[in-house]
């Protein structure tokens, strides 16, 4: 597809500190010489070859993931091997846990799947915790091994692949409406908490990264309804001068409603910025139905709209808030994070900074740190149920 435009380079972002950067996901780059025709190019990138697993794994793996019988298929195949990687996620995962997978229609009539992880029998509950992930990833790969931890600690973990993501229906990749993602997060958790198993428990909502936005609308739109609010490395504010100009994002605008579904900003592999233990970045590869291709056009510019419309409304996040970021992180500035802590009119906050650390604090560092920031969360949920 050609499109003309009598512009120069259009940029907002950079590799380091732009919290539109997530899993997989590169800053914002668009160049555009001067009455000259620029060619978009929709072909999906070219997934790498995972090793260590046959050619008939390897095979599924690169199936076209644009829709989700295949996201599907793909997860059904990998699921064997990845409860035999060796990680610390999965090799330290509590037995016992109870859990349940399952589909709900949106009122969008989309299929989005659904998980909770319960304690083991006979171990009493203490409260509710909802998980919103991160850009471009799922809550059935990395998360399967920390809501187990959390669980097993007394707490019903739920969780939900938003649409065009993961196992849920819609589009790989595709955001049209931020604001509907966060409705989903609403309609799913209004019916988990009138389950009789937590009804009358407290009730949390934990985001990452993308999912750190989504939880904080989620508040924001229901301020009342949650006992406390986990954030991990948040895509809350845009850094400072990283704001396109207001020509920039008419040029944007007009590009995202002429081809929304374009995969138009260029693709970089951030692992090695959001990994930082080496030896756990090949597990990455792993995660088969996680979305690592160019951000679609609408979505960058849902993410851009949703992240400045939080930014406005900061001082409005009045729960219990607990902020846990990497002081390393290059792909969500945790400046961002003081930001927010500053701002939140919460009168119970707490924000830690963990030293060296990168922007997957909850899986991508050593061993020891890890259980760390795990212990934190668990700690800081058993002392708000307590009290």
């Amino acid at each position: 597809m050609d499109i003309s435009l009598n512009t120069t380079t259009l940029r907002f972002g950079s590799q380091n500190h732009n919290p539109l950067n997530h899993y997989h996901h590169s800053p914002i780059s668009i160049s555009i010489k001067h009455t000259a025709k620029t060619t978009l190019r929709l072909n999906a990138k070219k997934k790498s070859t995972i090793e260590g697993i046959s050619d008939e794994l390897n095979s599924i793996a690169s199936l076209n993931l644009d829709f989700a019988p295949s996201r599907r298929h793909v997860r059904e195949a990998f699921t064997h091997v990845q409860h035999q990687l060796d990680h610390f996620l999965f090799k330290t995962a509590p037995a016992g846990i109870r859990t349940q997978e399952w589909y709900e229609k949106n009122s969008r009539g989309l299929e989005i799947f659904c998980k909770s992880w319960m304690p083991e029998h006979g171990v009493p509950i203490k409260g509710a915790l909802f998980f919103c992930h991160g850009y471009g990833s799922t809550c059935t790969f990395f998360f399967e091994g920390i809501a187990r931890r959390i669980a097993a600690s007394g707490f019903g973990v739920y969780a939900m692949d938003f649409e065009g993501f993961g196992l849920s229906e819609g589009l790989h990749g595709y955001v049209p409406s931020f604001d509907d993602l966060v409705d989903d997060v609403i309609e799913y958790s209004t019916k988990i908490k009138a389950r009789p198993e937590v009804r009358d428990l407290p009730r949390f909502i934990f985001g990452q990264s993308m999912g750190g936005a989504i939880a904080l609308k989620a508040h924001l739109k229901q301020p009342n309804d949650w006992d406390g609010v986990i954030l991990v490395a948040p895509m809350c504010k845009i850094s400072e001068g990283m704001i396109p100009s207001t020509t920039i994002l008419n040029v944007l605008t007009l590009l995202s409603k002429m081809m929304p579904k374009a995969k138009l900003f260029p693709y970089k592999d951030l692992t090695e910025l959001i990994i930082r233990e080496p030896g756990k970045r090949k597990f990455a590869g792993y995660n088969v139905v996680s979305y690592d291709d160019k951000t679609r056009l609408r979505t960058g510019m849902e993410l851009l709209s949703a992240t400045q419309d939080i930014e406005s409304q900061l001082e409005k996040v009045s729960a219990p808030l607990l902020i846990l970021h990497g002081a390393e992180d290059k792909v969500t500035d945790p400046l961002v994070s003081q930001f927010l802590y500053e701002k939140a009119c919460s009168k119970d906050k707490t924000l830690k900074i963990y030293e060296g650390g990168y922007h997957g604090i909850l899986e991508g560092e050593p061993d020891e740190r890890i259980s760390s920031v795990h212990n934190d969360i668990i700690s800081w949920l058993e002392f708000r149920c307590s009290r």
